[in-house]
């Protein structure tokens, strides 16, 4: 004691200043981001609400994302553009509909038979080397990253007053989708008509649309379409939406890697979220849904259709070299799966 009274009665006024008001260290000001999606507000509670509320929660005032569905920023179709000047710091879309310039952007949607199931996108992303080849085209343009891609629902046609029970009833039919999709469908007479997504509902309402080809049951009870419709063509395009995260360069150099981590593992989470919401809504809905009314195209007429999905492979294939690499991998997973048999394929 006789020791402390003798520091504190000699010590400099700097010391003793020191020693009364220690310091204090400032927080500093969170990083905010702005983040579209695709989605509307109804389908966004699920397909990315929960993330982003998981993730500005972990941040703990580090980082805080203010999310923004469909066109409530930007339309839709320049959410590429938006990003890459800065506009936005993130989107969750897929390729071709934010129209991305990369050369593999046709398959981001609905890429015609390319997958049968939801699972089959992550693999072919995380096994079969499409990570890699969406990275190195990703790589070529300036000012955007892409963070990763996931599996959403499958493509089924949902129309408000025919019935789809063959080819020919596509015929005439004006249908709100997703650009490669719809290109395709176009070879059976379907009109692919691009409305904003929060529009769609009226569309159908008013007769402006005869239906969509969008999404899968889910999607359509969740956000009203099933209101509106009355029929659901059981055959289905393909298997899984693919769709992807994509941040600003420079918003992104700004993340400290330990956000940058915690962010993708919150993509993570929410493609898990969304596999299991979806597998179980559309075997539900299927069968419990009440509705709609259910149809199916002859096996023997809808062959025709994967007959011609392969012409429309080697279409896209012979674009560009990525684009030929890309096909190449879904032959041989397409084989594989054959081979493989139950449960993969039946």
């Amino acid at each position: 004691m006789t020791s402390r009274r003798k520091f504190l009665t000699t010590a400099t006024i700097g010391g003793a200043a020191a020693l009364a008001a220690p310091s204090v260290v400032k927080a500093q000001a969170p990083i905010k981001w702005r983040l579209q999606t695709y989605s509307g507000a109804p389908l966004g509670a699920h397909v990315i609400k929960p993330q982003i509320e998981a993730f500005n929660k972990a941040a703990n005032g580090e980082m805080e994302i203010e999310l923004f569905y469909a066109d409530q920023l930007v339309p839709t179709g320049e959410l590429f553009r938006a990003l890459q000047n800065g506009t936005l710091d993130a989107v969750q879309s897929d390729d071709a509909t934010m129209a991305s310039p990369a050369d593999i952007s046709d398959f981001g949607g609905y890429f015609p038979f390319s997958s049968r199931y939801s699972l089959d996108l992550p693999v072919l992303f995380n096994r079969y080397g499409l990570n890699e080849i969406w990275q190195e085209a990703y790589d070529d343009i300036e000012g955007v990253e892409w963070l990763g891609a996931g599996a959403w629902d499958p493509l089924h046609i949902f129309t408000t007053e025919k019935k789809i029970e063959s080819l020919d009833d596509m015929r005439g039919l004006r249908v709100f989708g997703v650009p490669t999709a719809g290109r395709f469908l176009s070879r059976y007479g379907m009109i692919p008509v691009t409305v904003p997504w929060e529009d769609v509902e009226v569309a159908l309402q008013t007769g402006e649309l005869d239906g969509v080809a969008w999404c899968g049951f889910t999607e359509a009870y969740e956000v009203g379409w099933a209101d509106i419709c009355k029929y659901a063509l059981l055959n289905n395009v393909t298997g899984a939406w693919c769709g992807s995260y994509f941040a600003n360069s420079d918003s992104w150099a700004k993340v400290p890697p330990h956000l940058q981590e915690l962010f993708k593992m919150s993509m993570d989470q929410s493609h898990y979220y969304r596999q299991v919401w979806y597998w179980g809504g559309e075997a539900d809905l299927r069968v419990n849904g009440d509705k709609l009314e259910l149809s199916t195209i002859p096996a023997e007429e809808w062959e025709t259709v994967v007959g011609d999905a392969a012409g429309f492979w080697d279409e896209l294939a012979s674009r560009n070299e990525r684009s030929a690499r890309v096909i190449e991998i879904f032959k041989k997973y397409r084989d594989t799966m054959q081979k493989a048999g139950v449960p993969y394929r039946y």
